[in-house]
């Protein structure tokens, strides 16, 4: 009996490196099958219009269905054209950025892609700009002109950052004649220009993709259809993976269950280790009125959290822990926050209460995403935090889409959310975490550290900014907006049966059903 193929793909130098035990197919070969190959998710798709969300599960979608002007190729951090035929700063400034989209990319139904619509996507995104949507990834953006085919976009300061961010699911194009310019679109009705169309769906329940015959882009090859079925528990998608009801699995799987799996020696499963950057942050409401608006409460927490409790507690040691806002193997990461708060103290945590006049035992609310795993978590800060003294926590556990709604609207006084790049540059940790107008809603906002990140914006070479990343860590771990928790690998896991598994996520933030096919 062989044992389990394992997999880690590891992103050096831009370029991908594959390696493992034992062999694997990398092509499907001329297979006769025609079933759909069903992947399982945990992740839960806000809303099929591109405006309307900005997590990991609606953008996993789109990176399917629609199609954005550049996209990043398997295993390589440097976006290329995708919908465009071509794109370019203008001038050394890195304020205008332009580009020409390709003469024959047309949506699903049929209808041409202009430069019009192009524009009338982004500006929708900005336009709507709902609480839970995309509008914090573009902050230097101002205006967006179109003139047939090309687009130019005009920023309000230097972003060579500006790229990867269209490569995202906010560049996803849209038609302009079926989506409303002032609200979300409604129904569960798809039209974009990705390598799939949206056959079928049931929110909470599935999405049938089948490959789209009218795409042109970057992809040279779209796969099989794929039927891609959501669970709300982990354990229920590992419930599903033991009944043989999938052919991969893709965020999250429980951490126990993973273990196994990588222990286990199995004849017919295939476990990739994908080095993405996944982090999960325990999130401050610093509005006016929360018990977190004081800085001095913040900080204790951070004095507080033992992050190696959390670890190899509820997380069985998937997860290692984070230091940091930039996690490790991103461009500038520093351990600012082990450098403040070395180790858990509750003598520093009543002393910096104390010199802040605060009462104590402060009284807060802990509001996290409904799941097991997390609910374990919450249970593990809220007995590290009460065992002080020094606090009383209210856990309060709520469904995905109204835990967003909730700390968007400052319901909780703390909140851990997870957070996945939406592409490889350090930049992603930095002004949609902790920039004013941040994307978790905090009421965060410092001109000191917008200072910095406007300034680690304005380098091509990205390797010039990392002193800029290092000085935002310093002020994040002072004012403590968050509070870093862990980074962990992402994990693919699939049969034997199907080709393409290692290719499925790289930490881009693209989803590539695409190139999963039967071997």
């Amino acid at each position: 009996m062989r044992s389990t193929v394992r997999l880690r793909i590891l992103i050096t130098c831009g370029v991908l490196v594959v390696a493992g035990i034992g062999g694997w197919q990398l092509l499907p070969s001329d297979d006769v099958r025609t079933d759909p190959i069903t992947v399982g998710t945990t992740d839960e798709v806000t809303s099929l219009d591109p405006a309307g969300a900005y997590d990991a599960g609606s953008w996993a979608l789109y990176s399917n269905v629609y199609q954005s002007l550049l996209t990043f190729k398997p295993g390589f951090t440097t976006p290329v054209p995708d919908a465009a035929e071509s794109c370019r700063f203008v001038g050394n400034r890195l304020t205008t950025y332009e580009c020409t989209v390709r003469d024959d990319v047309t949506f699903a139904n049929g209808r041409k892609i202009t430069g019009e619509d192009v524009k009338y996507s982004v500006e929708r995104i900005l336009a709507i700009r709902t609480d839970v949507g995309p509008a914090p990834l573009f902050p230097t953006l101002r205006t967006v002109e179109a003139d047939g085919q090309k687009v130019t976009f005009h920023l309000g300061g230097r972003d060579a950052t500006f790229p990867l961010k269209l490569a995202t699911g906010a560049g996803s194009i849209v038609d302009r004649t079926l989506y409303p310019a002032k609200k979300l679109r409604e129904g569960t009705a798809v039209d974009g220009s990705g390598p799939y169309v949206l056959k079928e769906y049931r929110p909470g329940e599935l999405a049938r993709f089948e490959p789209n015959p009218r795409y042109r882009g970057a992809v040279s090859r779209v796969g099989h259809t794929v039927v891609v079925k959501y669970f709300k528990e982990s354990e229920q998608l590992a419930a599903a993976w033991r009944a043989k009801e999938l052919d991969v699995t893709n965020r999250q799987l429980p951490p126990g269950f993973i273990n196994t799996l990588k222990d286990e020696s199995q004849d017919d499963t295939r476990i990739t280790e994908v080095a993405t950057a996944e982090v999960r942050n325990l999130n401050f409401n610093v509005r006016s009125g929360s018990a977190m608006a004081d800085k001095a409460v913040r900080q204790a927490v951070a004095a507080l959290l033992d992050r190696p409790a959390i670890t190899t507690g509820p997380y069985q040691g998937t997860v290692e822990p984070l230091y940091s806002l930039v996690p490790q193997g991103f461009l500038g990461h520093s351990t600012s926050f082990y450098d403040a708060y070395p180790e858990p103290s509750a003598a520093v945590a009543k002393r910096l209460l104390r010199d802040a006049d605060v009462d104590t035992p402060v009284r807060f609310t802990l509001g996290h995403r409904a799941d097991a795993t997390y609910a374990a978590e919450a249970a593990e800060i809220k007995k590290q935090l009460e065992e002080s003294g020094l606090f009383e926590v209210e856990v309060v556990p709520v469904g995905w889409r109204s835990f967003q709604k909730a700390y968007a609207q400052g319901t909780f006084d703390a909140y851990p959310v997870g957070w996945f790049p939406d592409f490889p540059d350090s930049d992603n940790f930095a002004a949609p975490l902790v920039g004013t107008g941040n994307a978790l809603h905090s009421g965060y906002s410092s001109k000191r550290v917008d200072s910095l990140i406007a300034a680690s914006q304005q380098y091509s070479d990205r390797a010039r900014a990392a002193e800029d990343f290092k000085h935002i860590q310093s002020e994040v771990a002072e004012d403590v907006p968050l509070v870093p928790l862990w980074q962990k690998k992402d994990y693919v896991v699939a049969t034997d049966e199907v080709a393409g598994s290692q290719y499925l996520t790289d930490g881009t933030g693209l989803w590539r059903l695409w190139e999963l096919g039967w071997i």
